[in-house]
């Protein structure tokens, strides 16, 4: 072997070596960024669980009450880099597979392009509302003008319905990987202690549940929206919170979900810090 092949190789694995670390850089800050949106989404819903009904409890309204923060603009342009960054270690996981003996498989690389996609739109919404652009209102009345628009389209309801029932899918799908803890498969084990391990199984389970329950109920609502001919069945994050307290469980069921989705964002700082990326 050359001295030039030699040499050549290790410019190769230095540039795959930098190209990693900065890939998991990425990853780790997105998933923070994706830990505070749930965290302020959460703080909000109890907010109006406790009669604060102003508030949006939805991306939105968690942006607006990050921005009224000493140095606001800075942490709002932070979590939106974070979820760029989100967006492309999905992109790296769609292209060459991700971390694990199965990462390769067909399925775990469309699983990565679909989330690619949602992270990519989320940061583009963060982006924009940091560059000043008005909001386009809330993820209700965004869901509502959506669902209006594709209503109107051929065989509209049932484009609807089939993607109410698809998020419904994915809600159930995250509800059962939390109760299964699928996700200790991508957890630094070893590093560790028992008391932590503990900790985050607890905000693991719990805040993954309630996630999967809000996509659930709001899948429903877009299904509804598809058998009544009616967009105003369809709601946004801030809705769907805000429905569980019309239950006869009242304002205490909406406590609860609030309280899991603030436990989902800080099992996502957990899972920036010890996550096999």
């Amino acid at each position: 072997m050359t001295s030039r092949s030699v040499m050549g190789r290790g410019r190769r694995s230095a540039k795959q070596a930098s190209d990693s670390s900065a890939m998991e850089a990425a990853a780790r800050w997105g998933l923070a960024a994706r830990g505070a949106v749930y965290v302020l989404v959460g703080l909000l819903a109890l907010r109006i669980a406790f009669g604060d009904s102003g508030k949006q409890a939805d991306r939105g309204g968690a942006l607006e009450e990050l921005a009224k923060q000493p140095f606001g603009a800075v942490l709002v342009w932070a979590l939106g880099i974070g979820m760029v960054g989100m967006a492309l270690w999905r992109l790296s996981e769609a292209l060459f597979g991700a971390a694990g003996p199965k990462g390769h498989k067909v399925s775990k690389r469309l699983t990565s392009a679909v989330r690619c996609v949602f992270y990519g739109l989320v940061a583009y919404s963060v982006i924009s509302f940091a560059v000043g652009e008005k909001s386009s209102g809330s993820s209700d009345k965004q869901s509502q003008d959506v669902t209006a628009r594709a209503l109107e389209l051929p065989l509209g309801r049932w484009l609807v319905g089939l993607g109410g029932l698809v998020i419904v899918g994915a809600g159930l799908w995250i509800v059962v990987r939390a109760i299964q803890r699928k996700y200790r498969k991508h957890l630094k084990l070893s590093e560790m202690s028992k008391r932590t391990e503990q900790a985050v199984d607890v905000l693991g389970v719990a805040g993954g549940v309630c996630r999967g329950v809000v996509f659930t109920v709001a899948g429903g609502f877009a299904v509804s929206a598809a058998v009544k001919y009616d967009p105003d069945e369809a709601k946004g994050l801030d809705d769907t919170l805000r429905s569980f307290a019309d239950t006869p469980a009242g304002r205490w069921l909406l406590v609860v979900m609030a309280v899991g989705l603030v436990m989902f964002g800080l099992f996502s700082f957990a899972m920036a810090r010890w996550r096999k990326v």
